[in-house]
């Protein structure tokens, strides 16, 4: 499981080497040296000569492949020097990948419990990209996501009990009970929120990325955070998403459009939804780099990902990379998942990310056996304690069901004489009393 990444000249701004867009990629013919890169490094982004100033927006050519790579064999499996992560990233990778499957499995034994309520969405067979971005990032970079939000959370830090703790709608949970599955949040770790209605969280994030620009060009703090923003691929025909596309290529926003690509919008096919299902070639269209990248490889993620993340840290502006994964799971856990075909499923199934990271470090002497039991061992432990934890955690008071609903503290608004509306008794004759 390796990444390689070869620039290629192509009549589109990127073109990407995967099994999805083979019959495009043939047609490519290879560039002869590159020529540096403003994006992804010289590895991976060559810019014609021949092109004018003019139209460079929309020559300018990104290639990552999806394949292993053939030609570049490691000369000996001790040399460490062609690999892509080293011991301690590559044990920090596996962590926290575990962590996210282990975790949303036993959501779904809590779920069926009956210990959680509502919808609960479950992100088993994408955690490579969770772990691909979000490890990269500093406490101070913002993370916004989907419903399909616990994992992201996880990765950018938010206690495993926190997290459990939520889902079982506690007082000790990231928004004490409040948010639920769909909504977790954490001003500590800059979780900016999960969002149920797909594309709601994205303009948050683009807020959240205009705040780093401000503090770094009015402000002169020195700022140099970045936000990604999560989304799957249904949300990609929104309007809020073109919008914001537009805003942050306009402004050079520090923020990376991450596409989770899972193929299937509930039971919507995604081929069968969008005019032209590359959604990486939308980001040409605003002024920004769009990538296509294999989702179910956490290493190839974590490459182009480091270089999204160093572009917008540099004032480079926007990113918008595609992830092509795919969940093993229904949409929610209400879902019987009968709308995919079993081959589809059965195919992916092949190409589980954290079975191909296992593979990797065990191939390239980063981990043995026994480091990787180890840490599976203490991430089964901090799960099976963050259940323990969660349902012996308080409920919610009643008195608590107003709060952080409107601005002033009491829930019920402030009136033209700057008293809370609550306190005056008439307010409240004729209604139910809480």
């Amino acid at each position: 499981m390796a990444c390689s990444a070869t620039a290629k000249i192509t009549p589109n701004p990127l073109l990407i080497n995967s099994s999805r867009y083979a019959e495009k990629s043939e047609s490519c013919c290879k560039i002869p040296a590159p020529l540096g890169s403003k994006f992804l490094g010289n590895k991976l982004l060559s810019v014609n000569k021949a092109v004018s100033p003019v139209n460079r927006r929309s020559s300018v050519v990104v290639a990552v492949s999806s394949d292993v790579v053939k030609e570049k064999k490691l000369k000996s499996s001790s040399n460490t020097s062609n690999l892509l992560i080293t011991k301690a990233e590559g044990l920090e990778l596996y962590e926290d990948m575990y962590l996210g499957r282990a975790f949303e499995d036993m959501c779904a034994q809590m779920y069926y419990r009956g210990k959680m309520f509502g919808f609960v969405h479950l992100y088993n067979g994408q955690e490579a990209v969770s772990t691909g971005f979000i490890k990269l990032l500093k406490k101070e970079d913002c993370v916004v996501s989907t419903y399909r939000d616990h994992v992201h959370a996880l990765s950018k830090g938010v206690p495993a009990r926190q997290v459990m703790s939520e889902l079982f709608g506690k007082t000790t949970g990231c928004c004490r009970g409040q948010g639920g599955s769909m909504h977790m949040f954490s001003k500590e770790h800059n979780v900016l929120g999960g969002f149920a209605f797909i594309g709601e969280g994205i303009p948050v994030a683009t807020g959240a990325a205009f705040t780093s620009k401000y503090k770094r060009e009015v402000l002169k703090d020195g700022c140099d955070e970045v936000t990604l923003a999560f989304f799957g691929d249904g949300t990609c025909n929104n309007g809020q998403f073109f919008e914001c596309l537009n805003m942050a290529a306009l402004w050079k926003l520090p923020i990376i459009f991450v596409v989770e690509n899972n193929l299937w919008a509930i039971g919507m096919s995604h081929l069968r939804s969008t005019s032209d299902p590359q959604i990486w070639k939308k980001g040409p269209a605003f002024g920004m780099p769009g990538v296509h990248v294999d989702g179910m490889d956490v290493l190839k993620v974590r490459e182009v990902a480091k270089e999204a993340v160093g572009r917008a840290r540099r004032g480079e502006g926007p990113t918008l990379v595609e992830c092509e994964t795919y969940r093993f799971r229904g949409h929610s856990l209400a879902d019987p998942d009968e709308l995919r075909d079993p081959a589809e499923k059965a195919h992916y199934a092949t190409r589980d990310p954290i079975t191909a990271l296992k593979k990797y470090l065990n191939e390239n002497n980063l981990a043995n056996e026994g480091d990787l039991k180890a840490i599976e061992k203490k991430i089964d432990d901090i799960v099976e304690e963050s259940v323990e934890f969660a349902d012996q955690s308080p409920v919610p008071a009643r008195s608590q069901l107003l709060e952080n609903v409107f601005a002033d503290p009491r829930g019920f608004g402030i009136g033209p004489d700057g008293k809370y509306r609550c306190e005056d008794p008439k307010f409240t004759e004729g209604t139910a009393q809480v």
